[in-house]
């Protein structure tokens, strides 16, 4: 057989495959604070479907109803939607109720992981390390709360991500802990405080039932705050992450039992930090993570040896409804 035959035939075989999955509506953008880095995320998700010849459209539920999803003919649905109305659990309902297969993990499993005072509990009662921490409120004595995590301490909403409304408390002063404390409760009814483990940050990526290499983070200050996160060219990232190979196959191993125990399924991330002395801490789960030239996901991926473009086809593959989990 000639190059150009089998050329031919390669390209055959990549437009049937294509064809199979039918018409898929990449959902991007939506209401959540965490909206303009889903479009980034949705349109990278989008081209590298499109490069593979599959029949793929952007679908942002600001512009239209859900339920135009089914009256468009998609067929599946590949979700980008982070954060609240996209991770918790709202639009994976609405998908059940169209009959709509689509990628990551069903209701219950996305509200759950997407509650990070929840997960916690979830973790600690299955033997998943994970700091110690409190939920506060404005009446929430600090000083006690400082007697009982110790400095620093962290303090985040219970339902976002991107380290949206996240503060980090060095010093014992009351007036600020009330004031990062109202910041938080500008984002969710619900405020966690966690104490403060110093280490390295790893991001553990999951796709089809494999954990991925880590990523160690190294942002500038130790500050990877929503700016170093997506926008910041100082954040430096290492994948392979230079751990000693043993202490990150146990991480790895690990990172699926956490996984797994909130029900998750398709894809995640998870956020680990690991101290000196070799102890590891899960922080929280992330059901849709990102996409973006600045995102973890995708470098988990290439050091395994997946393009983006195999990545998101491996995500797609996963694509199914509750019903038949």
């Amino acid at each position: 057989m000639s190059s150009m035959e089998k050329s031919g035939k390669e390209k055959n075989a990549m437009k049937k495959n294509a064809e199979d999955f039918g018409k898929v509506a990449v959902l991007l953008g939506g209401h959540s604070a965490e909206r303009e880095i889903s479009l980034m995320s949705g349109s990278n998700v989008l081209s590298a479907l499109q490069a593979q010849g599959i029949d793929a459209h952007a679908f942002d539920p600001v512009e239209k109803p859900l339920w135009a999803l089914r009256d468009e003919g998609f067929v599946r649905v590949f979700n980008m939607l982070h954060g609240r109305g996209g991770e918790d659990g709202t639009v994976q309902a609405v998908l059940e109720m169209l009959g709509i297969p689509y990628t990551g993990s069903g209701v219950a499993a996305s509200a759950l992981a997407m509650d990070k005072w929840r997960t916690k509990m979830v973790w600690l009662s299955a033997g998943i390390p994970t700091p110690p921490y409190q939920i506060v409120d404005a009446r929430t004595d600090w000083m006690e709360l400082i007697d009982t995590l110790g400095l620093p301490l962290v303090l985040k909403p219970v339902h976002e991500g991107s380290s949206i409304g996240i503060a980090k408390i060095n010093h014992a002063d009351p007036q600020h802990l009330a004031e990062a404390y109202a910041e938080a409760a500008r984002h969710d009814s619900l405020v966690i405080a966690e104490a403060f483990v110093h280490g390295a940050e790893l991001a553990a990526a999951v796709t089809d039932h494999c954990a991925l290499p880590l990523v160690r983070i190294v942002a500038p200050n130790g500050n990877y705050d929503f700016e170093h996160k997506y926008f910041s060219d100082d954040t430096q990232y290492f994948c392979p992450s230079g751990l000693p190979e043993a202490l990150e196959e146990r991480i790895r191993a690990q990172t699926l039992a956490a996984f797994r125990v909130l029900g998750c399924r398709g894809w995640g991330r998870l956020d680990v930090i690991l101290r000196d002395d070799g102890q590891w801490f899960f922080l929280e789960a992330n059901t849709v993570p990102g996409m973006t030239a600045h995102s973890l996901m995708p470098m988990a991926a290439r050091a395994a040896g997946m393009s983006m473009e195999a990545l998101c086809l491996t995500i797609l593959r996963g694509a199914i409804s509750e019903h038949v989990a």
